[in-house]
This record gives structure tokens, C-alpha cells and sequence, in this order.
């Protein structure tokens, strides 16, 4: 099993850090969350070039419902994600 890795959201000012296995992974926790357009930087790492790669997401979300095999507590439509990877930016500096 491959061990989680942390990617690094900044909008302006604000940073935000979302885990997972891959960047998409991070990027449907992103737009769970309510973020449409995504850019994620693996953190502490660096290409061989010396560049970073960004990951670029157009995040939405859906609603979803569920059927009647869902447990009591959950609601019977629920919010889904979905990311479409639109492409990977090589940068030198951050």
C-alpha cells in the first residue's frame, strides 16, 4: 500500500493541505469542500529539473440520491464530487 502524501492548495493568502495517494484524491476532498477550480503542489517535492508540477482540477459537486439501503443517520440525497484533471504545470519558482 502506497503511503499518503500531502498537496498544497494556495488561493492568495489562504493555504490549504489536502492527503491522499494520488493528486486526485486530494482534489475530490477539495471539491467536497466546495472548491471549483483546484491547483495542487505536492509538498517537499521537486522534480529532477529542479521545477515544480501543479495539478490543475475543474472541481464540482453533484447531488446524488441514495437508495433505501443507506443507514437511518444518512440523508436520502447527499453531495458527490467530481474532478476533471485538466492539466499538469511545470513551474520553477513557487
Amino acid at each position: 500500500m502506497t503511503e499518503r502524501k500531502y498537496y498544497i492548495m494556495k488561493k492568495g493568502s489562504k493555504v490549504s493541505i489536502y492527503t491522499g495517494r494520488s493528486p486526485r484524491q486530494a482534489a475530490l476532498k477539495a471539491a467536497t469542500r466546495g472548491e471549483t477550480s483546484i491547483s495542487l503542489r505536492e509538498r517537499g517535492r521537486r522534480n529532477r529539473d529542479g521545477t515544480y508540477s501543479i495539478h490543475v482540477f475543474k472541481g464540482t459537486r453533484k447531488k446524488v440520491s441514495l437508495g433505501t439501503d443507506r443507514p437511518s443517520w444518512l440523508p436520502a440525497e447527499v453531495m458527490k464530487p467530481v474532478v476533471n484533471k485538466m492539466k499538469v504545470e511545470r513551474v520553477a519558482k513557487i
